[in-house]
């Protein structure tokens, strides 16, 4: 399902609800793709992590900070996860306000 960001606006749980279930809910800006919505536990492939993680969120408990390990650790999962994912290269910064500008390097 593709939507505008503003009739989003007022349909955002019902947008989660779905996005839940399994459709995918793309949100639009002047027709052009902008975000898409997906439930949280499919960042959490392990069960027993996506559940202790769950827990955590519906008792608020508060966890010591990870060592410097568990971080390198979780970011090399995290990458290697979006890897698996396949995406599309987003905008370089070298290249992401060039909308602003005309072909002689003015602003529009």
């Amino acid at each position: 399902m593709r939507i505008s960001i503003k009739e989003a606006e007022g349909q955002l749980t019902e947008l989660v609800r779905l996005a839940n279930q399994g459709e995918e809910i793309v949100l639009t800006q002047d027709g052009l793709p902008t975000a898409r919505l997906e439930p949280a536990t499919t960042f959490i492939d392990d069960p027993i992590k996506r559940e202790e993680f769950i827990q955590s969120l519906r008792n608020n408990t508060a966890r010591p900070p990870l060592s410097r390990e568990e971080k390198s650790r979780l970011i090399d999962r995290l990458q290697e996860e979006v890897r698996r994912k396949n995406l599309p290269p987003g905008p370089d910064a070298a290249h992401s306000q060039d909308f602003l500008y005309d072909e002689d390097g003015l602003p529009k």
